[in-house]
């Protein structure tokens, strides 16, 4: 990855997007892709990967809590329109689309998605003017897996997959594939073993992640990974709904005590940790 495919650009001028008020946005490019990046905050970075249908108010929301901690955030634009909540018609512009983008690979086993060189990219670029130890980056849904995807990288400390649903396909061997090349599945072996630590959420009852992705995240990392996975079975004490899916976001029962508070403490946790301890 040479540094002078990548670039910085200014954004669009006018008013800022609804439902990024005080962000900045900018736009990247690497390699002959540009997308807009929308930034908030000072400190270490933290790349947050919206769900579908894209950065919805509850994923503003969730980087807004990073910046309180001390890290920027840097939000990039894969897919859908900023500050649009996740009713039927957002998610259909977005999921179609994006799920037959060869850039996602959203069906593909065994091979890293080509949008995570971007990312990857972007990762690097971030460091760079954010400072720090190195940087952050939660994938959500969609883009759960690109976290994992990312952590190839040295600058990458502090990688979360919330909900990681790629490759798609609940059955045979998608249930237990990581979206990830062996080649770069080797490398983050590695990382692992000399002390990367990797965090993972999921409902049980979610059925875009199969248990048997987290098992698999178990036996390739060990230790290094962090599974989190909180109780959506019927007649669970919390209450949580069977459909459950958005562990920091839509589901978010910001309540001390629930499992998805105490699942969002735990993200932030990684983050002081990784990036602002010392």
């Amino acid at each position: 990855m040479t540094p002078t495919a990548s670039s910085w650009a200014p954004g669009p001028l006018g008013a800022s997007t609804p439902g990024l008020e005080g962000f900045v946005t900018e736009r990247f490019t690497h390699d002959g892709t540009t997308r807009e990046v929308h930034h908030l905050g000072e400190g270490p970075g933290v790349i947050v990967m919206a769900e579908m249908p894209g950065i919805t108010p509850r994923v503003v929301e969730f980087a807004r809590r990073v910046t309180d901690i001390g890290c920027s955030v840097w939000v990039p634009q894969l897919f859908g329109e900023p500050g649009k909540g996740p009713g039927v018609t957002t998610l259909a512009r977005s999921l179609v689309p994006a799920c037959v983008s060869r850039e996602f690979g959203a069906f593909v086993r065994g091979s890293t998605a080509p949008v995570t060189v971007w990312l990857r990219a972007l990762a690097s670029a971030v460091h760079e003017r954010a400072g720090g130890p190195g940087i952050g980056a939660i994938g959500m849904c969609f883009t759960g897996g690109f976290a994992l995807a990312m952590a190839v990288d040295d600058v990458m400390l502090a990688p979360v997959l919330s909900q990681p649903s790629l490759p798609l396909n609940a059955s045979g061997a998608h249930r237990a594939d990581l979206h990830l090349s062996p080649e770069d599945l080797a490398t983050v072996k590695a990382r692992a073993d000399d002390g990367l630590c990797v965090l993972g959420m999921r409902f049980t009852g979610d059925r875009l992640v199969p248990a048997e992705r987290f098992e698999r995240l178990r036996a390739e990392l060990g230790d290094a990974f962090v599974a989190v996975e909180i109780d959506s079975s019927r007649g669970n004490p919390h209450g949580i709904p069977a459909i459950a899916h958005s562990v920091v976001t839509e589901h978010l029962v910001d309540e001390p005590g629930h499992p998805t508070h105490d699942a969002l403490n735990q993200v932030l946790d990684l983050f002081r940790t990784r990036l602002l301890a010392g």
